[in-house]
């Protein structure tokens, strides 16, 4: 929290104040009025990381081979279980 609240206060010379309507514009930015300023801040900066490369579509299945079919196994069901009677002899 001390690292962001740093950030806002440093960046607050580099930002402009661009008021929400209902906002009455500031000489002096908040760091909410500065926080609210950011994101065109980070977006005049850019990014490092390189735009993603497409791969284009895949091609899917091979042309030509033949397709097994899936093996199929028997369904396992659970027996019912009885109950032994004991005999009392």
């Amino acid at each position: 929290m001390p690292m962001i609240t740093w950030e806002l206060w440093l960046a607050r010379f580099i930002v402009n104040d661009r008021p929400l309507p209902w906002q009455k514009p500031l000489s002096q930015l908040t760091p909410g009025r500065v926080a609210q300023a950011m994101p065109g801040v980070l977006v005049a900066i850019g990014t490092p990381a390189q735009a993603p490369k497409l791969r284009g579509k895949s091609p899917g299945w091979p042309t030509g081979q033949p397709r097994s079919p899936r093996t199929r196994y028997p369904v396992v069901k659970k027996g019912v279980s009885r109950t032994k009677k004991h005999s009392s002899s």
